[in-house]
């Protein structure tokens, strides 16, 4: 589907497309909405005033079919903030699909009572259509018409819709970065494993990205044996896949994300049950987000050094799987005891963000795993859980989360819960000596390997990596949760400095 903007002042009604009007929570009709409504003989006006319709955010009415007219509530205008405006463009989509339009254009003549501006709010109403639109057909190959999109093309007319094209443009290539997550992480395993997907991410060359790929000669050479010994019972050879995005200053320290990429978990020899084991195939989320959030930075040339790196594994039961109660060597030279091998992302996890601090001192590092079972537990899904030893990056990202609807909530970290992962015989053991506060011991495992004086965050994902049910701008299946947040917080914070 293509988004267009266009003047206000050169849209023609065309009897094969629909016209659509934002109406408040007031119900006035805007000046272009009373000129429809006098050539639909004051359909619209008794529409506004009929009590099914309330205006409320997100609301469609279909008020003549046979004239293509439809209105879309805004809700209370001073309340209408990026999310909301993204939300509103993205609820229009499913209804246009279900209906069959092929074309549509909407009418954004005047927001009264927001800070935002006209341009800008055309340009994230443009945004959430967008990225509602997403789908992941590939592999139909039947389909009845009713489940087919049919909608090619949304107009946005304004004013000045020239101005509305530039934080659009912006907008559209974050968009692709979130389709690109979302492409990989639909893939099932068959087809995404951690070679085919090393093989993916060397697309981003093309965009100015330089991609290096770690075999598992060069890892045994470095000594990454907590990522090596997870993916030693599979017949798919491990990956560490470093992206560098050189934006900035030359020789200005880098921000880092580093991502697990478990292509596929089944637990190893600590088997997970059958039921719903089909989902772990998402379990390279985390690498996932860090490939599509560089395709974003990339995409829109950010003004800023990055370097993504993500671990590619595939966690197998085999005659060379690593077993419970196996010790391995890090490649920061800690050791660990291996008490159950279905808790592999932060040993994947602890050999990446070691070789990110040796091999590039960044200003900063963000991690992203769907890691915990218990993070779901304890917060859902409706946020993903993070921790910090950065007070300072914690708020940062609370903020930038709740600004576009990809909300963090910060637990905590301590030492009563790091002794808990003490080891007997080794350095630490990969869980906790009792099951309580698992997502928290795995944090405090995964601090172990960051160096004091490195600002830190890591996001637990495992609830909001994946979607049952559609939502506003975000499709049934991966949600590609986190490139927007963390492209908005580099563009906020880290950009230019």
């Amino acid at each position: 589907m293509k988004i267009h903007f266009a003047d206000i002042g050169a849209v023609r009604n065309k009897p094969d497309e629909v016209m659509i009007f934002l109406v408040g929570a007031d119900k006035r009709l805007s000046t272009a909405a009373q000129a429809a409504d006098k050539r639909v003989g004051g359909a619209l006006s008794r529409a506004v005033k009929s009590g099914r319709f309330s205006a409320k955010r997100g609301q469609v009415a279909n008020v003549v079919a046979a004239a293509g007219v439809l209105l879309i509530g805004t809700g209370e205008t001073k309340a209408l903030d990026f999310q909301s405006l993204e939300n509103l463009g993205g609820a229009l989509i499913p209804h246009l699909n279900a209906a069959g339009v092929k074309s549509a254009t909407l009418v954004v003549e005047d927001i009264k009572g927001t800070k935002i501006s006209l341009p800008e709010a055309a340009a994230r109403i443009g945004y959430g259509a967008l990225l509602r639109s997403y789908r992941f057909d590939k592999y139909h190959t039947k389909m009845e018409d009713d489940q087919k999109p049919t909608l090619q093309a949304l107009t946005i007319a304004l004013s000045n819709a020239k101005v509305a094209q530039a934080p659009f443009s912006e907008l559209e290539k974050v968009a692709e970065g979130v389709f690109f997550t979302r492409d990989l992480v639909n893939e099932p395993a068959n087809v995404i494993n951690p070679e085919t997907l090393a093989e993916e991410t060397r697309k981003l060359s093309k965009l100015g990205v330089e991609v290096e790929v770690l075999g598992e000669p060069e890892m045994y050479k470095l000594g990454l044996g907590a990522l090596l010994g997870v993916g030693q019972g599979s017949s798919k050879e491990s990956q560490l896949v470093i992206m560098r995005w050189n934006g900035g200053g030359k020789g200005k320290a880098p921000v880092a994300f580093v991502g697990k990429g478990v292509t596929f978990d089944t637990g190893g020899i600590s088997i997970k049950p059958a039921a719903g084991m089909e989902e772990m195939k998402w379990d390279m989320g985390g690498a996932g987000v860090v490939i599509g959030l560089m395709k974003a930075l990339a995409g829109r040339k950010a003004k800023v050094n990055v370097v993504g790196v993500a671990g590619l594994v595939e966690n197998m039961p085999g005659g060379n799987a690593q077993r419970p109660g196996d010790v391995v060597k890090s490649y920061s030279g800690q050791t660990i005891e291996v008490l159950n091998t279905d808790a592999e992302g932060r040993l994947v996890l602890a050999d990446a963000l070691w070789y990110t601090e040796k091999h590039f001192k960044p200003k900063m590092i963000i991690d992203l795993a769907t890691l915990t079972g218990a993070i779901i537990v304890a917060l859902g899904t409706s946020r993903a859980g993070l921790f910090s030893n950065d007070d300072r990056l914690a708020e940062q990202l609370f903020r930038v989360g709740k600004e576009i609807g990809e909300e963090v909530w910060r637990l905590p970290l301590a030492e009563v819960y790091d002794k808990q992962i003490n080891s007997d015989i080794a350095d630490m053991q990969n869980i906790g000596k009792e099951r309580e506060a698992g997502s928290i011991t795995a944090a405090q495992f995964l601090q172990r390997f960051i160096e004091k004086g490195t600002p830190w965050a890591h996001l637990d994902i495992a609830g909001v990596a994946w979607a049952k049910k559609d939502s506003d701008t975000v499709p049934k299946g991966a949600t590609a949760w986190g490139v927007r947040l963390l492209n908005q917080l580099v563009k906020e914070y880290y950009e230019g400095r």
